[in-house]
């Protein structure tokens, strides 16, 4: 029975609808496949992005604020929106067990990632948070409160904010018990609460995640043999959206280090995909990384 640590993007689960119900509905079907999976005897880890969604709820807090109802920080903010989209995919994963007439637990986990509070990400924030707007938009954000906004993907601009490379999941040994108690885990939604420690103590900082590289780690951590990252698409593509554009559906190591050498992937979009499984897979011939869609699910387990 192996382990399988699969993470699922914020931006795929709010790209449809931004609703409550839209997003609701995008987990319902992740979680038909997953426990689909699950059924079939493989251990599953979830790990979920929430850069949209936290995105989003700080501009509610900016909305709403008020002296007597100050809005909270990005940190706490994070873990908000863990416990959200935590509950989401609990509650769908839950109803699809008891269609399949398992007995299978699942818990949803608000954990904390440890990162080095030395990070230069800190003096270079890169990871993009929060709807896309026009350059205009963006340009009138940035100067009413000093949020920096960077182009992304040639989709829109995006608030982007610190994203240090996480180093450890502070809640693993949980996170294991639960495993070796075959029940699914959900954790370090949004790649977890990015925490420093300082003489054997924890305190979140202003930063977020990147979802894929805490899914790394974690895979790590916990021994899984597969990492399933989930995004809008089904493939990873080399010359993306140019006439020439390729499909790569099997590619070795050294071909992706190659193609990230070549700036194939977009920084921001799919490069820390692609990063993030290489550090899982690179030396590590009993491993194995893919990326694809939510709808390519089925596919995936068919040929597990």
């Amino acid at each position: 029975m192996s382990v399988n640590v699969i993470a699922l993007g914020g931006n795929a689960i709010l790209e449809t609808d931004p609703t409550d119900e839209g997003q609701k509905e995008v987990v319902r079907n992740a979680a038909i496949h997953i426990a689909k999976f699950v059924n079939e005897g493989e251990k599953v880890v979830v790990c979920h992005g929430n850069g949209p969604q936290v995105g989003n709820l700080l501009l509610q807090q900016k909305a709403a604020e008020s002296e007597k109802n100050p809005a909270m920080k990005l940190d706490t903010c994070v873990a908000m929106t863990q416990g959200s989209i935590g509950y989401w995919l609990q509650s769908a994963l839950i109803n699809e067990f008891n269609k399949l007439q398992m007995s299978q637990p699942v818990v949803s986990l608000v954990t904390q990632m440890r990162v080095d509070a030395d990070d230069p990400s800190f003096d270079n924030p890169s990871k993009p948070i929060g709807p896309f707007l026009s350059k205009e938009e963006a340009d009138e954000e940035a100067k009413a409160d000093g949020s920096v906004f960077k182009e992304d993907a040639g989709r829109g601009y995006r608030k982007v904010v610190a994203s240090p490379m996480p180093k450890e999941m502070v809640e693993t040994e949980a996170v294991n018990a639960l495993i070796a108690s075959n029940a699914v885990a959900i954790c370090s939604g949004g790649g977890g609460v990015p925490v420093v420690e300082k003489d054997g103590q924890f305190e979140g900082i202003e930063a977020v995640n990147d979802k894929d590289f805490s899914a790394s780690v974690i895979a790590e951590e916990v021994g899984a043999e597969r990492l399933i990252i989930l995004t809008g698409v089904d493939n990873i593509y080399v010359n993306f959206n140019q006439p020439d554009q390729k499909a790569l559906e099997t590619i070795t190591v050294s071909e992706a280090e190659q193609y990230t050498s070549e700036e194939q992937f977009a920084a921001g979009s799919m490069l820390p995909k692609v990063q993030a499984a290489l550090k899982f897979v690179k030396g590590h011939n009993d491993r194995k990384a893919i990326i694809t869609s939510i709808e390519n699910l089925p596919h995936i387990f068919e040929d597990k």
